[in-house]
């Protein structure tokens, strides 16, 4: 039926219309809050390069957590940054590591609010990979039981669910034996499935303090020219046991969210990440352009894409918008 019988933009006309026929939503409870957590008391120490984000001792982490939670967001997902780093991560997997002090400590304060934990060692080790490395090489299979054991560890201080995000090839089985073995059958899994080796983590790595002191992580991360790869790794992931599928980062990938949401019935997260919140950050601030409308309709692109949850650094500034009705 064309023009002029059929007209589009008869159903643009007012914002109600346009928010009856809206065909993708954002809404709260599709978010998930990154927080990094530092050893130390009252720290709030600002993160440079992602303006609004800060690295926080457990005390200001629980405050962070408390007041995402007072706002109905319902996950938040902790990075840890330790004190001390060694060749093997020790303190990803020390029962006193600043994520097992972290979840203990929010989940006695807010204990309605999920806590995932990331499951890595990139973080804690001294040369900066997610791995074991030998003879300059990150092994996969030694890496597996520390992973295994960071996991464990997590459950143990009472983590609601585990995300690794390392990339080790049969790491979702390694710990997802571990969880079993350990008791905690019905913990969830949410895999980095397909995570590419990507330039938007940078500021993540200034967040984190986890930059590879040589080398890189295109070994073990995806290359950003694949696609169908990424629904090889999806696939290993769901057959190890994942509850949860990743596609990681977002708005650079969102045809392998598409391709992804189209092949598998599982939940599916997808993680923009933090240059993807920085670029929108800096360029809000130069009056470049709208940074909030430029936040929803990023968040909403995702959604569009097949995500089913987000994880953001703009959870809160996108719980407000949403609070006063505001859409994209």
């Amino acid at each position: 039926m064309p023009y002029p019988v059929f007209r589009p933009r008869r159903l643009r006309e007012s914002p109600l219309l346009r928010k009856m026929v809206r065909e993708t939503t954002l809404q709260v409870d599709d978010l998930i809050y990154p927080l990094f957590v530092v050893h130390g008391r009252d720290v709030r120490e600002p993160i440079a390069s992602m303006p609004g984000q800060w690295r926080l001792s457990v005390d200001e982490l629980v405050k962070e957590a408390k007041d995402a939670a007072s706002m109905q967001i319902p996950a938040v997902l902790l990075f840890g940054v330790p004190r001390e780093k060694d060749p093997r991560g020790s303190e990803a997997y020390a029962e006193d590591g600043i994520v097992q002090q972290a979840v203990r400590a929010v989940k006695d304060t807010v204990p309605d609010l999920l806590v995932i934990t990331d499951v890595c060692l990139c973080q804690y080790t001294s040369h900066g990979h997610c791995g074991v490395v030998e003879d300059g090489r990150v092994k996969n299979d030694p890496t597996l039981d520390l992973l295994a054991r960071t996991a464990v560890s997590q459950a143990e201080a009472g983590a609601d669910m585990v995300a690794p995000s390392d990339m080790m090839d049969g790491r979702v089985a390694a710990i997802r034996e571990g969880l079993d073995d350990a008791g905690y059958q019905e913990l969830p899994i949410m895999a980095y499935s397909a995570k590419y080796a990507s330039a938007f983590y940078g500021p993540f790595r200034e967040a984190a303090d986890s930059a590879p002191q040589f080398g890189d992580r295109r070994a073990y991360q995806m290359d950003p020219a694949n696609a169908v790869e990424a629904l090889r790794e999806v696939g290993l992931d769901i057959d190890e046991g994942a509850d949860i599928i990743m596609v990681k980062p977002a708005l650079p990938y969102l045809d392998v969210i598409a391709r992804v949401k189209g092949e598998f019935a599982i939940p599916l997260a997808a993680y923009c990440v933090s240059g993807e919140y920085a670029m929108i950050k800096a360029a809000g601030k130069l009056g470049w352009l709208d940074e909030e409308r430029a936040m929803l309709e990023a968040l909403t692109a995702i959604r569009r894409a097949g995500a089913d949850l987000v994880i953001t650094y703009f959870a809160k500034e996108a719980c407000r918008l949403l609070e006063r009705g505001r859409l994209v």
